[in-house]
């Protein structure tokens, strides 16, 4: 077990989904973890009684991170952190002449704006403590963008650009940056998509593996990547997607 007793993690969007089995993986290896969420306040308690079983502590964290100020307001319930995980999102499914501004403005303000303001928020404790880890969640949509998703794979990828400059920048304090950008993934933000027998058909034809990844399948890897292990890997984009983004 990688150990990060003594450690504070924020995982943003962390109620459910990848993000919940992200904030368990680190709990489990001791990290006091700040559970970062905005509309369900139902999965956030399901996600903390995880953690307790784990003997890790954990807080709410209740903040939208399409404010301009969600960063500073993060920022007064966790204090700094030793583990940032970008995880949160916003995703429309909208033809790309259909999307509206209201639209454009929740989807780059929380997947990408929301990254900058908390790394510029919490890297300068990091810089100066001489270690640090900061994870970005990406998409396969990278690579295979879905054509009725232009702006959620368009702010991924500059997620992912930015943290690669970062990782440039940041490396000498001992902070690593890197990205996890996962492919089709069974959580509830697409079950009903998936309950669909044609579309599923559709989109497992595009994996080479056959079949969607499970949530817990990012425990092995986030755990390394914010560990003492991990110290030599930065500015990279891994890809946990069945094979799909090389199809």
């Amino acid at each position: 077990m990688l150990n990060l007793k003594g450690k504070k993690a924020l995982v943003t969007g962390s109620g459910r989904g990848i993000g919940r089995e992200i904030a368990l993986a680190l709990a489990e290896c001791g990290a006091e973890v700040f559970i970062h969420y905005i509309g369900n306040d139902e999965a956030a308690y399901d996600t903390k009684k995880m953690i307790d079983k784990t003997g890790a502590k954990s807080e709410f964290v209740k903040v939208d991170l399409c404010g301009a100020d969600c960063a500073d307001r993060i920022y007064e319930k966790t204090g700094d952190v030793d583990i940032l995980v970008l995880n949160a999102s916003i995703q429309y499914r909208k033809k790309w002449n259909e999307i509206t501004l209201p639209e454009f403005d929740d989807q780059v303000n929380c997947n990408f704006r929301a990254s900058l303001l908390l790394i510029q928020k919490y890297a300068p404790f990091m810089m100066k403590n001489n270690w640090g880890r900061i994870v970005t969640i990406g998409s396969v949509q990278e690579a295979k963008p879905h054509p009725d998703m232009l702006i959620y794979s368009s702010t991924k990828a500059a997620q992912t650009l930015m943290a690669k400059s970062l990782a440039l920048q940041l490396c000498e304090y001992g902070i690593t940056v890197n990205c996890i950008a996962p492919g089709v993934i069974a959580t509830d933000r697409n079950k009903d998509a998936l309950a669909d027998e044609e579309y599923r058909k559709i989109v497992l034809s595009k994996i080479p593996m056959g079949r969607a990844g499970g949530a817990q399948e990012f425990k092995g890897l986030i755990q390394v990547l914010c560990s003492d292990e991990g110290s030599y890997i930065t500015g990279q984009n891994i890809y946990v997607d069945g094979g799909m983004s090389i199809k």
